[in-house]
């Protein structure tokens, strides 16, 4: 999953009808490179979470994309999904490689804390996931990260890091130029004015932008 190129990890709203859903889901995907996608599903049985998974995961694999369960190893392994994304709340990195295996990914939320970063990648994990850098409605987010965080875990740090929390097009350049492995994104596609196959075009471009720039930050 690592890359010297800054990637879009997208990953799906809280709640939405797996059916109604699916085009918008392959529109985003029509827009261009995305490193992983995560289903992430809340407050809904797992029936519902098997349903979108079902519906979604061929999808993703038909254009070669990372597909990731939120919270839920064991659901990851039995939908056989490519890893999970455990938070600080749903168990250890060590409980969630115990379920899934050695060959799936296992992401880490480790908020705004150099030291659980550390300790995640010191464990094994494939990544960490740094936020929230923007307010962002999606969830409650009680910590705040800012650009120094991936400038530090980037010089230091093999793992790649994952910036989240309230990122769309129009702040993502200075997390990107950062050293954001992936910029992990929610409404800033799926409620884009132009749609989520726009949005992911203009991600792209912006990443493509900083590559090219080597890295640097430069405001538009």
């Amino acid at each position: 999953m690592n890359d010297d190129r800054c990637r879009l990890y997208l990953v799906t709203p809280p709640k939405f009808n797996p059916q109604s859903f699916r085009d918008a889901f392959k529109a985003a995907l029509d827009g261009g490179d995305i490193g992983a996608i995560q289903l992430r599903l809340k407050e809904v049985d797992d029936d519902e979470i098997r349903r979108a998974c079902e519906l979604l995961l061929p999808i993703a694999s038909a254009y070669d994309v990372t597909f990731l369960m939120n919270d839920r190893p064991d659901l990851a392994l039995e939908m056989v999904c490519d890893g999970v994304h455990i938070g600080q709340q749903d168990g250890t990195y060590k409980q969630a490689r115990e379920i899934v295996g050695p060959n799936c990914i296992v992401g880490v939320t480790c908020h705004n804390s150099r030291h659980l970063g550390m300790e995640a990648g010191e464990r094994g994990a494939d990544y960490v996931a740094f936020g929230a850098f923007y307010p962002t409605t999606t969830k409650d987010a009680q910590f705040k990260a800012g650009p120094e965080i991936l400038e530090w875990w980037h010089d230091i740090m093999l793992p790649p890091c994952v910036a989240i929390g309230g990122i769309t097009v129009e702040n993502c350049r200075p997390l990107a130029a950062a050293g954001a492995d992936m910029l992990a994104v929610v409404s800033g596609v799926w409620n884009h004015p132009l749609g989520p196959k726009a949005a992911v075009e203009q991600f792209n471009t912006i990443f493509d932008e900083i590559a090219e720039a080597g890295g640097s930050y430069v405001d538009s």
